[in-house]
């Protein structure tokens, strides 16, 4: 066999061998490509770009609201609670109240507001004593803060819409001073809090009614519409500036710094 044809068919046979492991690596390098992580090790998609409608979850209540059973307490974004202590509480919030605060007995059943995977256990996002967060596959996760005791589930464990998960707490662990679930939703990669009214299927403008205790929105009285309803709030980036730094606030600030 002359050289030339020696090393012709080396050629070939490298050629079929690169194809050949181009071919059965392609499925692994196209898994690692789309099979982004978050923190918790769990598999993460980007939720859409708009809020989907209908709204794809629940309220995390299966009881009718009510003065013995929860009510709307406050609401997600530039409450005037927030702007108030958005040096301290807020701040790693960009001043907004990043969540949804419902004023429940304690021991009262918490349930799902979406199936989905357990990502966290008392973990680093949520509010104390005891907090859960659960990752959606629709790229939302939603965070259940001031839990009564650790939940009964782990890491990794499936759940379903309307499945009882937690039992409601105390922010101070006393079941006496403010009695409520602190209910986020954010990004599968939990950084971005979104507006929970937005994606809750509710009558909220009746749940707004009564029960809360906050005192409306803060208003920049050089735009003094902007922000002011439940619906128009904007997102939260962790760790982001803030967003309500008004030089003509009103309610006037009271020593929020």
């Amino acid at each position: 066999m002359s050289i030339n044809k020696r090393s012709f068919l080396l050629r070939l046979m490298i050629s079929i061998g690169l194809l050949l492991l181009l071919l059965l690596t392609a499925p692994y390098l196209n898994a690692q490509d789309n099979g982004r992580l978050n923190h918790a090790g769990f598999l993460v998609v980007d939720p859409p770009s708009e809020p989907p409608n209908p709204p794809p979850f629940s309220l995390p209540f299966a009881s009718p609201p009510g003065p013995d059973t929860w009510l709307l307490g406050q609401p997600y974004g530039n409450t005037t609670g927030a702007y108030r202590q958005r040096y301290i509480f807020y701040q790693a919030g960009q001043g907004l109240h990043f969540g949804l605060d419902f004023s429940a007995p304690c021991g009262t059943e918490i349930i799902a507001i979406g199936a989905g995977i357990v990502s966290e256990v008392d973990g680093p996002h949520g509010s104390g004593p005891h907090n859960l967060v659960i990752d959606h596959p629709n790229g939302y996760s939603s965070l259940y803060g001031h839990l009564l005791n650790r939940a009964n589930l782990t890491p990794g464990q499936t759940v379903e819409q309307g499945q009882v998960i937690a039992l409601s707490g105390d922010s101070f662990g006393t079941c006496r001073s403010a009695p409520h679930l602190h209910l986020e939703i954010r990004n599968n990669y939990h950084h971005r809090a979104y507006n929970p009214i937005l994606l809750i299927q509710a009558d909220w403008d009746s749940l707004a009614l009564v029960g809360s205790f906050g005192r409306g929105f803060e208003r920049d009285l050089t735009d003094p519409r902007r922000w002011q309803s439940l619906t128009d709030q904007p997102d939260v980036i962790f760790g982001g500036p803030l967003l309500n730094e008004y030089e003509q606030p009103w309610p006037p600030d009271e020593g929020g710094r």
